[in-house]
Order: C-alpha cells, then sequence, then structure tokens
C-alpha cells in the first residue's frame, strides 16, 4: 500500500505533481528531499503554484526518517540524476517503489545501477505546461502520467497494480500503457524536436505552434527519431508523430520547455541526452541524422558561450 510519498527536485515536474499530492494527501504525506546545502538555502521557503501558497515538507538528505517512502519519484534533469540518487539514499527500502518523470530512455537504466531494477516502473510525463519563475510555477494543463512495465515478473505487477491503486485513490491524473517502451520512445520523439528547437530560436511553444520554418524543423528532427526506433526494435509510425505535433498545438502557446528555461538562465542544457543519445544511436546502426547533428552542434555552441 502507497501512503508516503517523497520527491526528488523543485522544479517544475515536482512541484506541478507535487502540489497535487500535497492537495490529496496532506503536508506530512508528502516530503522533497534536497541535499543539505540546498536545504540550507531555500528549504523553508514557501512556493505558489497558480497562485496557492504551499508550504511544503523539505527535508535534507543527512536526516535519518523512521519510514523509508512507499513511492520515490525523481523529477529533476538528467544532468543531476546520479546526484539526485545520492540524495534519496537514506529515503529508500526494499518496499520503495520508484518512478522517473525525467525526460529520455535512459533514467530508468541510470537507476537500476543503484536500486533493484524491480522496484523500478516506468512512466512518462506529457501534456503539461508549466512556467516556473523562482518560486512560482504556474500552468494552464497540468498532464498526466503514462505508466507501465518491460518486465511481467508477479512482483513488479504487484507494484503496478499498487500504484494505480493509489492513483485511482486520489484521482492522480494517468493512462496505464501496455507497451511503455514505446511510448517513452514517442515522447523522446517529441522531446527531440520541441524542446531543441524552441530553444535553438529562443521562442515559446507558439514559435513551433505556428507554420513555418522552426515548426518544420522540429518535425524533420522527430523523423529522425523513428527511423532510429525502428533499429532498436521500437514501432513508431507518422502517426506517433502526427499525434504528439497535435498535443503540442494544445499547450499554452507563451510557455517553454525545460531546455529553453536553461537557455534563458545559462544553464547547461540535456542536449546530450536527447540529439546527443540520437547521434550515438545513429553511430551504433550507421544511419545518418544531419538535423539531428546540425542541432546538437548549434547547441553546444550556444552553451559554449555562457
Amino acid at each position: 500500500m502507497i501512503e508516503k510519498v517523497s520527491i526528488v527536485g523543485m522544479g517544475s515536474l515536482g512541484l506541478l505533481f507535487g502540489s497535487l499530492l500535497y492537495d490529496k494527501l496532506g503536508r506530512d504525506k508528502v516530503n522533497f528531499i534536497v541535499d543539505k546545502e540546498r536545504y540550507d538555502k531555500y528549504g523553508k521557503q514557501d512556493r505558489y503554484v497558480n497562485g496557492k501558497k504551499y508550504d511544503f515538507n523539505v527535508i535534507s538528505s543527512d536526516d535519518t526518517i523512521s519510514t523509508p517512502s512507499d513511492l520515490l519519484m525523481f523529477a529533476v534533469k538528467s544532468t543531476t540524476l546520479r546526484e539526485a540518487i545520492e540524495v534519496s539514499k537514506k529515503h529508500v527500502s526494499k518496499d520503495t517503489t520508484i518512478i522517473s518523470l525525467l525526460n529520455g530512455i535512459t533514467s530508468e537504466d541510470i537507476i537500476a545501477q543503484f536500486y533493484d531494477p524491480n522496484q523500478i516502473l516506468y512512466s512518462v510525463a506529457e501534456g503539461m505546461d508549466p512556467i516556473k519563475s523562482g518560486y512560482n510555477l504556474s500552468y494552464t494543463n497540468m498532464g498526466y502520467l503514462r505508466l507501465g512495465s518491460d518486465r511481467f515478473d508477479s512482483g513488479e505487477n504487484d507494484r503496478l497494480d499498487s500504484l494505480i491503486e493509489f492513483f485511482d485513490q486520489i484521482s492522480f491524473p494517468y493512462i496505464y500503457e501496455e507497451n511503455i517502451l514505446r511510448r517513452m520512445w514517442s515522447k523522446f520523439m517529441l522531446n527531440v524536436g520541441v524542446n531543441q528547437v524552441v530553444m535553438i530560436y529562443e521562442g515559446n511553444y507558439h514559435t513551433i505552434q505556428k507554420p513555418g520554418e522552426a515548426r518544420e524543423l522540429m518535425i524533420s528532427a522527430m523523423r529522425e527519431v523513428i527511423s532510429l526506433a525502428d533499429k532498436e526494435n521500437i514501432y513508431l509510425t507518422e502517426e506517433d508523430l502526427d499525434f504528439y505535433v497535435a498535443l503540442v498545438d494544445t499547450l499554452n502557446p507563451l510557455g517553454i520547455p525545460s531546455m529553453r528555461h536553461d537557455g534563458l538562465y545559462k544553464i547547461k542544457s540535456e542536449v546530450e541526452m536527447f540529439s546527443g543519445k540520437v547521434l550515438e544511436l545513429s553511430n551504433k546502426h550507421n544511419l545518418e541524422s544531419p538535423i539531428n547533428s546540425m542541432i546538437y552542434n548549434r547547441i553546444k555552441r550556444m552553451e559554449s558561450e555562457y
């Protein structure tokens, strides 16, 4: 049974879903885990989500707790995932179920290097359009999680069933995904297009919602992922591409993806997880991915000026 939830990461996704869990479960059942430096710096700072004040329970990674989390959610950037795993270690037992809200297709494999793979369920966060500024977060669309497993032993099915039961009880937005790996690749395809192109054009979602050069570049980058997915035995089609382009068109035009946020604040982005991963797999399968190669080089030049 899941009763207590911990989240590592107080960025957009952490605050978005953390505020929902707070509203449903109460403050004492939801913890944000941060390292001691962050705890000392802003651990007691209130946050605001869509104008509502939240006094989240923020605890230091150094603190010893009496009861480990039933559910641990990683909501950090890929560049800090290994650090986040270290932060979480005192708050996890063998009974803790773990999910990652990270973009890309590699975070579960990284987490499995430190925790029992049978504790890890697969998830994909979709459809949200948060805008974060300081301690304030606003959004029009909360989005949802897609959940599933790539394993079928009874122990992992029990974990998945328990998580679905928990989400049903609190009306947490989710969709059960029978083929979760295909869905993860679909989201990867979306991120490769949207996140990187909006960063390059220094725009927002409207930049790729309107017809023009940026939208066409986004779609071309996504098509290169379809070719790679086939080589990795993942079935993606033009229909999947069309679905996600249509999803992008529903987002708040003034919203921005995480990579654009990184660019605004001169933070190294997750380019290695997107076009970097595309190029790695392209090399593996002897494929050409010229669009993502161009995007990768351009973002690297941008970041060299930080």
